[in-house]
């Protein structure tokens, strides 16, 4: 009930900010025709009278929109509350949800694309489902068998019944739920429930836990809340944890990092503990697709016509968390108190490692020679080469792993759960 309330308030936002564009798009296009009569007398004076009359008469009719907007609301909504109290309500919070399992297999089912959706809402808008309070927005938390999975001490008990003292924790990449972690686990291994997780656990005694969270929010932010989630894993964990272990794909690696980076800012007492932090196909140096976004934004909206300005702002309206792949920005100072859409303004810092961790990078390259020219312009389709490596030009700037592998011939999607990719993670956090 929660998301399709979230749904419903969604359709209503939509209905708000494509009445607000409508209108600015329409006061642009009156400027314009005013500024051509800008240099004749009195037709200049004749034009701004009328053109006057006509925003009034305009913004009316968008305001009144938005009051019917605002009240079919308010309407909707409080015939929701009704039908929501009247219902028996559920013994936990997820008993009436819609749970995909961990499994290739759960591709295509109902509850598969619905959680894609809401997904796909929290990469690119979930700044603003954010700020709005939306119940479309994920925020964050912790998975097991598509289910949350509270941080206490009775929860942990009952999902994990022989837990080690060794603790994985995978987070997705933009735009996706922790489900990524079984693609093509069928085709692969010729089990649906294989996961780089379940391996690990078989191979080094890893206890993995899945995490779901808000991807359109700051990386910085996400990166925060799950050093402090990570407090309380170590908290609510039936046993002393030995030894903790994050892995990221994409966007999640970076937030990994950053995650890291604010365990020992904040003296965090888990970070005692970690050992190693992996990043799959991570653009630590930026996102060439996110770059090249940025640029068009700002081309169109110098093109003087509504058509050129209407597509420019549906773009800029894109997540801070997307915004922050450009150039893979992982704390605060990266991004507070600067112009998101300014065009080549990278301002990426070098954010240092934590000490006595293992930092490792896992790459592709679509091409099956990695120093084939193809293969280096467009590394896995998403990241580059030096940028999922850290090797940036200037060798201060760069990201200096412990160690890392290449793999060619796969995409950015194929990373995320490829035999070979996992023996290469294992051997590496094995070492």
């Amino acid at each position: 009930m929660r998301r399709v309330r979230g749904f419903i308030d969604l359709v209503f936002d939509v209905v708000e900010e494509t009445t607000n564009l409508a209108q600015r798009t329409h006061n642009a296009v009156v400027e314009r025709s005013v500024r051509r009569f800008a240099p004749v007398e009195p037709a200049t004076s004749t034009a701004k009278a009328i053109t006057g009359v006509e925003t009034a008469i305009s913004g009316g009719v968008f305001e009144s929109i938005r009051v019917v907007n605002g009240i079919a609301r308010f309407t909707v909504n409080a015939v929701a509350d009704v039908a929501e109290a009247g219902l028996d309500q559920p013994s936990g919070p997820d008993e009436l949800a819609l749970v995909t399992p961990l499994r290739s297999s759960a591709a295509g089912t109902a509850s598969w694309y619905v959680d894609y959706l809401q997904a796909s809402l929290n990469g690119f808008w979930g700044d603003h489902l954010s700020r709005k309070n939306s119940r479309l927005d994920l925020g964050m938390t912790l998975r097991h068998h598509g289910r949350h999975l509270p941080a206490t001490r009775e929860a942990f008990a009952a999902a994990f019944p022989d837990p080690t003292s060794k603790v994985c924790v995978f987070v997705h990449s933009l735009a996706a739920t922790e489900w990524l972690w079984s693609l093509s686990s069928e085709e692969h291994y010729g089990d649906p429930d294989v996961t780089f997780g379940t391996r690990l656990a078989d191979d080094l005694g890893y206890t993995p836990i899945y995490l779901r969270y808000n991807t359109g929010r700051h990386i910085s932010e996400n990166g925060r809340a799950l050093a402090t989630l990570l407090t309380e894993v170590l908290s609510a964990y039936p046993v002393p944890v030995e030894e903790i272990t994050l892995v990221g794909h994409s966007m999640g690696g970076l937030v990994v990092r950053s995650a890291a980076h604010y365990a020992r800012e904040h003296d965090e007492p888990w970070v005692a503990h970690l050992r190693h932090v992996a990043c799959i196909g991570s653009p630590h140096l930026g996102a060439p697709l996110e770059k090249a976004v940025n640029v068009l934004t700002n081309v169109l909206r110098k093109v003087d016509a509504a058509g050129a300005h209407v597509p420019a702002e549906l773009l800029d309206s894109r997540s801070a968390g997307v915004k922050d792949l450009r150039y893979g920005y992982t704390i605060d100072e990266e991004w507070e108190g600067k112009d998101p859409d300014e065009v080549f303004a990278d301002a990426r810092r070098n954010v240092p490692l934590v000490d006595g961790v293992g930092y490792y990078f896992l790459a592709a390259t679509i091409a099956r020679d990695p120093e084939h020219p193809l293969g280096q312009l467009l590394g896995d389709l998403m990241v580059r080469l030096p940028s999922a490596s850290g090797e940036a030009p200037e060798h201060a700037r760069r990201i200096h792993f412990s160690g890392g592998t290449v793999f060619p011939g796969m995409n950015h999607i194929h990373i995320a759960n490829h035999p070979e990719v996992y023996e290469a993670l294992r051997d590496l956090l094995a070492a």
